[in-house]
């Protein structure tokens, strides 16, 4: 019973470990790069608009797209590394 307990805790602090992650690089994308740094990044051009209005308009939500697929894919490694799930 004990080492399941310990599995548990283990699996819950990894998980909290890749949440904070995740989420750290979400808020550095979506207010980092689209308002504290948008000046800086408006001297480089994406596709004729500059990247600190990129980054504002599309950018932070394909960076959240991008970490919902890898947070997917994560929790199925941390799934299987601790038995626990389907």
């Amino acid at each position: 019973m004990k080492q399941k307990t310990t599995h548990k805790k283990h699996y819950w602090k990894q998980n909290l470990r890749y949440l904070g992650i995740l989420l750290s690089i979400w808020f550095f994308a979506s207010y980092g790069a689209a308002i504290v740094f948008k000046d800086t990044l408006d001297g480089i051009l994406i596709g004729g608009f500059p990247l600190g209005f990129w980054m504002a308009q599309q950018g932070a939500i394909y960076v959240f797209v991008v970490l919902i697929f890898v947070y997917i894919r994560l929790m199925n490694t941390l799934e299987k590394k601790y038995g626990v799930g389907d």
